[in-house]
C-alpha cells in the first residue's frame, strides 16, 4: 500500500464526518415504538422476567449488607469494638456460619433467577427475530420487478441478515437489562443514603464527570456504528455483484484491479470498525479510572470515620462494595443506550424496506376466472419504465387460445417488455391488457402467473437437487409427474445418466450442468407446472449442438395445446409460428406469417436476408 493511502487511512480513523453516501431513504416513523409492538405478544414473558430481575437486584443489594452485618455482629463487635475475652468463640463461629449459609443460599437464588430470566429472554428474542425475518422476506417477495431493477442484492442481503440480527440483542437481553441496571443504580443510591447520607454524598462526588463522559460516548459511538453499518452494506453489495460476475472478471483479466477496489472498501470498513473500537477503548478505561478514584475517596473518608468510631467497619465494607458495583450498571447503561441507538438505526433501515410500497397491487376482491383459456389482448398499450420514456407505444394485438405468436425486432424494440407485462410484473400507463376478456388489473397476480410458464434464455438453477429444481417447492407435483415431464422434454436423457438421478445435487446456478442441460431442466420445470400460456424468451439460444435436437423436440412438446408467445433473434426457430409480429422502436410495424412477411418486403425480410447472409 502506498504511503499516501496509509496516511489517508490513519486520518480517516479519527475523522468526525461521514462522507459516505447512504442510498436508504430516511425513515420518518418512530422505530422504537414500532419495535415495542413486537413485544406485545410476549407480555407474560416480560412480566416474569421483570419480576425475576427485581428478585436478582434485591439479592444483589442485600449480599454486602449480609457480610457487613456479620463483620459488625460476629467478628468486630456491634459497636465496632473488640469482643470481650469471656465471650464464647462458638457463638461467634455459629453466627459467621449462619451468615455464610444465607449468603450461599442467596448465591443459589441468584443463579436460578438469572438462569431462568436469561433463558426466557433468549427464547423470546429468537422468536421475535424469526418472525421479523420471515415478515421481511415475505414482503421482499411481494415487491415488483422495478424495485429489484434498482436495488442492489447485497443491500437486501444485509437487511435480512446483519440488520435483523442487530435487533436480536435488543429483544434477547437489553430490554430487561436496561430495567435491571436502572433499578440497581436507584437501589444502590437509596441504600447508601439510608445507611449514611454523608458517605453517600462523597460517593456521588464524581457522578457529574461520569455523566459528561457517558454523553460524549453515546454521541461518538452512535456515529461510529452508523458509519460501520453503511460501509458494511457497501462491502456486501460489492461482494454480491462481483462474486456473481467472477467469470467476466477472470475472462477480462481484471482480478488485480478488482482486488484493489475490494481492498479500498475493506479498508473503509476496517477504519470504521477501528474507530468504533477506539470509542469503547477510551470510554471503558475512563469509567474504570473514575470508579477507582471514587473507591479511593470512600476508602479515605470511611477510614477516618471508622477510626473516629463514627462508622462501623461493616458499613465501610458495604460502601466499598457498593461503590465498586455502582459504576458497572452505569457503564452498561451507556453501552446499552449506544447499542439501542445502533439497533434503532438498523430497525429504521428494516422498516424503510418493509414500508416500500409495491407498485402493483391486487384489488381487494379480485375477479377469478373459472379456468384460464389463454386469450391475450393488448389494447392501445403504452408503457415506460421511467417517466414518459416510452418502451411500448400504442401497441394492440390479439392472441387466440392455442395460437403460436412470435415477436421479432432489434434489441430495445420492446419484445421482452411485452412478455413482462403479460405476467403483470410491471404496470402499464395507458391502455388495457386482457386475459380471456378480463383486464389483468381485475385479476389476482397469483392466478395470472400460475397460468403462465416462462422459459428464459438465462436459466436460474437453485442449490438443491434435480427434482427440487423441477418441483420448486410445489408439493402437489409428485415424483412420477416430475419424471414424466422430464421424459417428455428429453431432460430424462441426461438425468438418467447422473449417478444419483433426480436426487443428484446441483450447485448454485447449476454450474455443474451444461447450458443445454439447464435449458432442458427448465423445460421440465415448466411442463411439470402445466401452464395454459407458454412464454419462450430466447429459449433456444446459446445451446450446444449435442442437445439442440433434443431442445427443438422439447419446444414442440411444450407448445402443444398451449397459447405460446415466443421471442427469438434466430428467425429459423419461429418460422412455424401462426403469426409473427415485428416490433420497431416500441411499435408494431408488421404482422403476418413467415411467408406473408417475406412478401411484404419490409423489416422482417431484411432481417431474414441478413441472417441468411450471415
Amino acid at each position: 500500500m502506498s504511503e499516501t493511502k496509509k496516511k489517508n487511512r490513519l486520518a480517516s480513523l479519527f475523522s468526525v464526518g461521514d462522507h459516505e453516501g447512504n442510498a436508504d431513504v430516511h425513515y420518518q416513523g418512530n422505530a422504537l415504538k414500532r419495535l415495542a409492538a413486537y413485544l406485545k405478544p410476549h407480555r407474560k414473558t416480560l412480566i416474569i422476567c421483570f419480576l425475576l430481575v427485581l428478585a436478582v437486584t434485591v439479592m444483589d443489594l442485600y449480599r454486602p449488607i449480609l457480610i457487613g452485618r456479620a463483620i459488625d455482629d460476629w467478628i468486630v463487635g456491634t459497636e465496632g469494638q473488640a469482643w470481650e475475652a469471656g465471650q464464647e468463640v462458638g457463638t461467634r463461629l455459629r453466627g459467621v456460619l449462619t451468615a455464610g449459609f444465607w449468603y450461599l443460599l442467596m448465591l443459589v437464588g441468584l443463579f436460578v433467577c438469572t438462569r431462568a430470566q436469561a433463558l426466557l429472554m433468549q427464547k423470546m428474542g429468537q422468536d421475535i427475530v424469526y418472525d421479523i425475518r420471515n415478515s421481511l422476506f415475505a414482503h421482499v417477495q411481494s415487491l415488483t420487478m422495478r424495485f429489484f431493477d434498482t436495488t442492489p442484492v447485497g443491500k437486501l442481503v444485509t437487511r435480512l441478515t446483519n440488520d435483523v440480527e442487530a435487533l436480536n440483542e435488543v429483544f434477547s437481553n437489553m430490554t430487561v437489562r436496561l430495567f435491571q441496571n436502572v433499578i440497581k443504580i436507584v437501589g444502590l443510591a437509596a441504600v447508601m443514603l439510608a445507611l449514611n447520607p454523608r458517605m453517600a454524598l462523597w460517593c456521588f462526588l464524581l457522578l457529574p464527570v461520569v455523566g459528561v463522559l457517558t454523553f460524549v460516548f453515546r454521541a461518538l459511538s452512535r456515529r461510529a456504528y452508523q458509519l460501520t453499518r453503511t460501509r458494511l452494506t457497501a462491502l456486501n453489495t460489492y461482494l454480491s455483484e462481483h462474486i456473481s460476475g467472477m467469470r467476466v472478471i477472470q475472462l477480462f483479466g481484471r482480478e488485480k484491479r478488482k482486488f484493489e477496489e475490494f481492498a479500498d472498501k475493506n479498508g473503509e470498513l476496517y477504519n470504521a470498525g477501528f474507530r468504533e473500537l477506539m470509542v469503547y477503548a477510551l470510554f471503558r478505561p475512563g469509567l474504570y479510572f473514575l470508579s477507582v478514584a471514587a473507591k479511593v475517596i470512600v476508602l479515605v473518608v470511611a477510614s477516618r470515620s471508622v477510626l473516629s468510631n463514627v462508622l462501623t467497619l461493616g458499613v465501610m465494607y458495604i460502601f466499598l462494595d457498593y461503590i465498586t458495583h455502582f459504576f458497572e450498571p452505569v457503564q452498561e447503561l451507556a453501552e446499552q443506550f449506544s447499542t439501542l441507538q445502533s439497533a434503532i438505526a438498523s430497525a429504521e433501515k428494516i422498516f424503510t424496506l418493509m414500508d416500500e410500497e409495491p407498485l402493483i397491487r391486487d384489488e381487494q376482491e379480485p375477479r377469478r376466472l373459472p379456468a384460464v383459456k389463454g386469450r391475450i389482448e393488448f389494447d392501445h398499450v403504452w408503457f415506460a419504465y421511467t417517466g414518459e420514456d416510452w418502451v411500448l407505444k400504442d401497441v394492440s394485438f390479439t392472441i387466440e387460445p392455442g395460437q403460436k405468436v412470435a415477436f421479432v425486432g432489434a434489441t430495445g424494440a420492446g419484445k421482452s417488455s411485452i412478455l413482462n407485462l403479460i405476467g403483470r410484473y410491471y404496470e402499464i400507463q395507458k391502455g388495457q391488457i386482457r386475459i380471456d376478456g378480463v383486464d389483468i388489473r381485475e385479476l389476482s397476480r397469483e392466478q395470472i402467473r400460475s397460468a403462465i410458464g416462462q422459459v428464459q434464455q438465462d436459466v436460474f438453477i437453485f442449490t438443491g437437487d434435480i427434482a427440487s429444481n423441477i418441483r420448486l417447492r410445489n408439493e402437489e407435483i409428485t415424483d412420477g409427474q416430475i419424471a414424466e415431464a422430464a421424459r417428455e422434454v428429453n431432460a430424462a436423457r441426461f438425468i438418467d445418466k447422473l449417478p444419483a438421478g433426480y436426487a443428484q445435487a446441483v450447485t448454485e446456478r447449476g454450474s455443474t450442468l451444461s447450458a443445454g442441460q439447464r435449458q432442458l431442466l427448465s423445460f421440465a420445470r415448466t411442463l411439470a407446472h402445466n401452464p395454459t400460456i407458454l412464454i419462450l424468451d430466447e429459449a433456444t439460444a446459446n445451446i450446444d449442438t449435442e442437445t439442440e435436437q433434443w431442445i427443438q423436440e422439447a419446444v414442440e412438446t411444450l407448445m402443444r395445446g398451449r397459447t405460446t408467445i415466443m421471442v427469438a433473434h434466430r428467425l429459423s426457430t419461429i418460422q412455424h409460428a401462426d403469426r409473427i409480429i415485428v416490433m420497431h422502436h416500441g411499435r408494431i410495424r408488421e404482422s403476418g406469417t413467415h411467408q406473408e412477411l417475406l412478401q411484404q418486403d419490409g423489416i422482417y425480410k431484411k432481417l431474414y436476408q441478413l441472417q441468411l447472409a450471415e
